[in-house]
């Protein structure tokens, strides 16, 4: 066993050390005996910020661990952990890795965060959860968020709550849905959703600006929401192993419109003023949700009543995304304004940057 420290124990120094067990096939007890060592005899744990344990055969962690008052990076990866101990919370982490374990929803903390820890990394993949742990969401700080190849079959709305995010890697799930409120997360450099279920993209993924790579491939997709070509800073986009289709289709579902509809398209498409007092609450807020229809020659509007039509757009020349877009009305999809504008590139930029694979 290698232990990549200073030569010296001298706590006045606090230099960072390094407790090194990567690859060691030891057990629980031997790692136990070689804390207690640290601890007792050589009476410098507190020196210790970094704890490299990944790749053994450790089940469980020990008390003594808690001794460690200065550690900072834990890494129990690659091992046979059935639970992570409460005690870790008196740790001041920043990052614990504890990917590819047997852990389950059961088998975690209660809570992670604390008043001594304000961790910015979690790495739970590999494990055995069949739901997001609810206790991450109270991370304020976490940056770097990994729960791929486990069961997870919900990606909670409070996700919001996780600002700070970065990285946030759900690939290898069973996640059928992806929640409005991840647009939130606007500090979201990369999304990491392939191989689930998933069918639809919530149109709020073009809120996250700051979006470089969006993984999707091994999904069951059949369009992207239009919004995403606004995404200007996208570097990286995976599509493969989607349903995605190569011809143009058409899917439109229209509902006879109700009598609020028709009278909201009335007063937007003739200006019909209308002012505070005049009509309720409810009914001002109806009109300013009015959404454009996407024909360039239809001047129209609708609210609730709508025309699905998918739009495919070229992508570096040799890709033809779908882009689902909604019409006013089904007389809106034809006409001469779809041929013409079926191979032009609207936003060249985006063809330049995105990735297909």
């Amino acid at each position: 066993m290698e232990y990549y420290t200073s030569d010296s124990c001298d706590s006045d120094t606090r230099e960072q050390k390094t407790l090194d067990l990567t690859s060691q096939f030891i057990d629980t007890e031997t790692f136990a005996s070689e804390l207690r060592s640290v601890v007792d005899e050589k009476d410098c744990a507190e020196n210790y910020e970094i704890i490299l344990l990944n790749h053994n055969r450790i089940t469980s962690l020990p008390e003594t661990i808690n001794r460690f008052c200065n550690l900072k990076i834990l890494d129990v990866s690659n091992n046979r952990l059935t639970s992570l101990p409460d005690i870790l919370k008196n740790c001041p982490l920043t990052s614990l890795i504890a990917k590819h374990n047997q852990l389950t929803n059961e088998s975690l903390p209660k809570c992670f965060s604390s008043s001594k820890n304000t961790i910015k990394e979690l790495n739970l993949s590999g494990n055995q959860m069949n739901f997001f742990p609810e206790q991450v969401l109270e991370l304020k700080s976490l940056k770097y968020l990994y729960l791929g190849g486990n069961q997870i079959q919900k990606i909670p709305k409070e996700i919001r709550k996780l600002s700070s995010l970065q990285i946030l890697s759900l690939g290898g799930n069973q996640i059928t849905e992806v929640p409005e409120s991840v647009g939130r997360l606007t500090s979201l450099q990369a999304l990491v959703l392939s191989d689930n279920y998933i069918e639809q993209l919530p149109a709020s993924i073009a809120d996250l600006n700051q979006l470089r790579s969006l993984l999707l491939h091994k999904n069951r997709l059949k369009t992207l929401p239009t919004q995403i070509i606004r995404l200007k800073c996208l570097t990286e986009l995976s599509l493969r192993d989607n349903p995605l289709v190569v011809r143009f289709v058409r899917d439109m579902t229209l509902q006879p419109p109700s009598l609020l509809e028709l009278a909201g398209r009335t007063i937007k498409l003739h200006d019909v003023p209308v002012l505070p007092g005049e009509v309720p609450l409810t009914l001002l807020r109806y009109l300013g949700a009015a959404q454009c229809c996407v024909n360039p020659k239809c001047k129209g509007v609708f609210f609730d009543n709508r025309v699905e039509h998918i739009k495919f757009v070229d992508f570096c020349g040799k890709y033809r995304i779908p882009l689902l877009q909604y019409l006013c009305s089904s007389k809106c999809i034809i006409g001469s304004w779809e041929s013409r504008e079926e191979n032009t590139n609207p936003h060249p930029h985006m063809m330049r940057k995105v990735l297909l694979g």
